[in-house]
């Protein structure tokens, strides 16, 4: 214990091994979804489901302990959503690529991230986002989460006319999910440890009796990677009509990456003086994670916005991302338990998360915190800030948030006479982002 103590530097971080321990589980609680849901959609590629499933255990297992281990800090990994979707709709299914040299794409998309984290390009684009703008972020993600949790609910439905409407609030996934929203912030606000984690386990047990958590047994054999494991085709990928789509891969990477890494830290109270300590180490972490997940079979690993609800449970360290990629390990043995806790419930066309729903919808909430920090009277500061705030949910998408943002930022900025205000690393990143959003139109 004490040699934990030590090497995680817990004291120091006012923390302690339970605290760590419970909050660890709770982000694993909280992303568990990717498991299931990652393989159910690039399995639609051709890939073998099973293989898939053990490849998005491994590639979150590894990267996470290693983030836990190498950075200390409780941020954990997994295949992104939204890159897996490009994978397989865009690259795979309409431009026709075969997994397999879609999949080299990603190993080489990693190959170039490390490139840019070791010649610290990607700590430069850190530490040149301006204050409000990683205010925003954080906030931005907060909503995302909770937007997320709130259509995982049933509570939020698409609508032909408005896009969004209100769904059916009386029907019994929307009814688990408020009753898991008040249970937990019930016991948040008593201030019981572990709060989220319990709120989670608590729906989960009310709703087996109503039939949407389905209990399927604990155990099952492990299935084979075999199918996917070292499958890339990295030499087809090295076809220069690929490189558009190796970009697209890298961009959504390091953007998605930097938009978590600042977000979260915002909120874990781990920035200092503006920046991100080992935020370089992070940053690698992740680019190596993309590799392995290659490797194993699945698309680009980055790190997840979920790893919030761990922060809010109360972890300061990286023994909870150990326990976090520890429970990846063990859900290759223990996928019908986690299937129940993570999986959906199909609900005429949609799936459904009930739930883990109110965990992230109150994860959401915590996350606003830092919008006070936002010079609202400032309109070069604020506009550019509500634009990430908004668009990030708008267009699920932390990527096109942040870009929007940062065009927003500089625009203004120069437009108002006080350019000299704004970094120039701002300029050409904006710049990029017009560039990029050009490019996908125009495709």
């Amino acid at each position: 214990m004490k040699y934990l103590e030590g090497f995680f530097k817990l004291k120091e971080l006012n923390t302690n091994i339970r605290t760590e321990v419970i909050a660890g589980i709770t982000t694993f609680m909280t992303m568990a979804y990717i498991i299931f849901v990652n393989p159910a959609m690039i399995s639609q590629t051709g890939m073998d489901f099973g293989a898939a499933m053990m490849a998005t255990c491994i590639a979150a297992a590894v990267s996470t302990i290693f983030m836990g281990l190498y950075v200390n800090y409780p941020i954990a990994l997994a295949p992104g959503m939204g890159e897996n979707a490009f994978f397989t709709y865009a690259v795979c299914i309409t431009m026709k690529i075969p997994w397999q040299i879609a999949l080299g794409c990603v190993f080489i998309e990693g190959l170039l991230f490390i490139i840019l984290t070791l010649t610290n390009v990607r700590q430069k684009i850190m530490d040149s986002i301006p204050a409000s703008i990683r205010y925003a972020i954080a906030c931005g993600i907060g909503l995302l989460i909770a937007f997320i949790g709130l259509k995982d609910a049933g509570i939020i439905v698409a609508h032909p006319a408005t896009l969004v409407g209100l769904g059916n609030i009386i029907g019994t996934p929307a009814l688990l999910a408020a009753f898991g929203l008040v249970i937990t912030a019930v016991m948040l606000a008593k201030k019981i440890k572990g709060a989220i984690l319990w709120g989670i386990l608590i729906t989960a047990a009310v709703g087996v009796p109503l039939d949407i958590v389905n209990y399927q047994g604990v155990l099952s054999a492990p299935p084979s990677m075999a199918p996917t494991f070292l499958k890339m085709d990295i030499m087809g990928a090295l076809d220069l009509g690929l490189l558009s789509v190796i970009f697209i891969f890298l961009f959504m990477d390091v953007f998605d990456t930097v938009g978590t890494l600042a977000g979260v830290g915002e909120v874990g109270g781990f920035m200092k003086n503006g920046k991100l300590p080992r935020a370089g180490k992070a940053m690698f972490v992740d680019a190596v994670g993309s590799c392995v997940g290659a490797a194993c079979g699945t698309p680009t690993v980055t790190s997840y916005i979920e790893s919030a609800s761990g922060i809010a449970a109360g972890d300061r360290s990286g023994l909870a991302a150990v326990i976090t990629g520890s429970l990846f390990l063990l859900a290759i043995f223990f996928s019908p338990f986690i299937k129940m806790i993570g999986g959906g419930v199909k609900v005429g066309e949609a799936v459904l998360s009930p739930v883990t729903a109110p965990a992230l919808i109150i994860v959401g909430c915590m996350m606003l915190q830092s919008i006070t920090k936002i010079d609202w009277m400032d309109y070069t500061e604020s506009i550019p800030a509500f634009l990430v705030i908004i668009m990030m949910p708008l267009t699920f998408s932390i990527a096109s948030g942040i870009a929007i943002g940062f065009i927003g930022f500089a625009a203004i900025k120069l437009l108002s006479g006080r350019g000299k205000q704004v970094p120039w690393l701002v300029y050409v990143l904006a710049a990029l982002f017009i560039l990029r959003f050009v490019y996908l139109q125009a495709q």
